[in-house]
């Protein structure tokens, strides 16, 4: 599978995707995953960012409301299309461009820091997207990034559950299966079982790579590790959104933040 593969799949998602997590059934992101990312980026007042698959832009504003002058990149016309609009309506400075992270068309060290929210588990060429990056940053920028967590949401993953439906423990398999362009199928969880049954999942194209692979494609383009993140929920946000109340047994995201020398 390539990009242009990918591309079509999540042109396919990108209409259902953005009517419902603006509507806030995307829990995950809005309770938990994206309030850690933000915790864990260093500040970007004035700094110059790229947003690597933005999608409709919800993230990337959450980052210029931060003080960036951001860019975002996506390969999905419809999410391009969506974010302009909401930036033409609450204006933010924002520039969305239609792209492919494989190939990013930026000139050489364009941007201070670049974020990728759960975006680069998606892409077909990781090691090409991460030695782009490493080329349009310029020295003492760096990448910051989140995807699904490659030890615990590898392509087998399942939820123990007790009698009262609570997780307990998480079962696992596939971890080294490496295959590119497996294709998940899946509505976010918490919209209503009536809406659902009209609905047609999403498409998503996932390439797994392990947590070694991670660390080396992103050593081997030459960028530094600086830290890592878990997000676990806190009891009070997993009583408010039981939906994330799992990632207290274990975590289903990762967050890594790379320097350029």
């Amino acid at each position: 599978m390539d990009a242009t593969d990918v591309g079509s799949h999540w042109e396919s998602n990108a209409e259902t995707w953005t009517i419902y997590s603006r509507a806030g059934y995307d829990k995950y992101r809005d309770a938990l995953n994206t309030p850690a990312f933000l915790d864990m980026l260093p500040p970007v007042v004035g700094l110059k960012g790229l947003d690597l698959g933005c999608g409709e832009g919800t993230n990337t504003r959450e980052v210029a409301r931060l003080g960036a002058e951001m860019t975002g990149l996506d390969i999905a016309p419809t999410f391009i299309r969506y974010a302009r609009e909401t930036e033409a309506a609450d204006p933010l400075g924002i520039a969305y461009v239609l792209g492919d992270g494989q190939g990013i068309d930026f000139p050489d060290e364009s941007f201070d820091f670049v974020t990728a929210f759960m975006s680069m588990m998606d892409m077909a060429d990781q090691r090409k997207v991460l030695k782009g990056v490493h080329r349009i940053l310029k020295p003492g920028g760096f990448l910051q990034f989140s995807i699904l967590h490659p030890c615990f949401v590898p392509p087998t993953r399942k939820n123990i559950r007790d009698e009262r439906g609570e997780a307990v423990a998480v079962q696992i398999a596939d971890y080294f299966d490496e295959t590119d362009g497996r294709i998940e199928r899946w509505l976010f969880s918490e919209i209503p079982a009536e809406e659902r049954a009209k609905l047609t999942p999403f498409s998503v194209p996932r390439f797994h790579r392990t947590l070694t692979t991670w660390v080396s494609m992103v050593v081997g383009a030459g960028l530094v590790i600086e830290a890592f993140g878990e997000p676990m929920a806190s009891e009070e946000v997993a009583r408010a959104e039981p939906v994330v109340a799992d990632t207290r047994v274990a975590p289903i995201f990762l967050h890594i933040r790379a320097g350029k020398p």
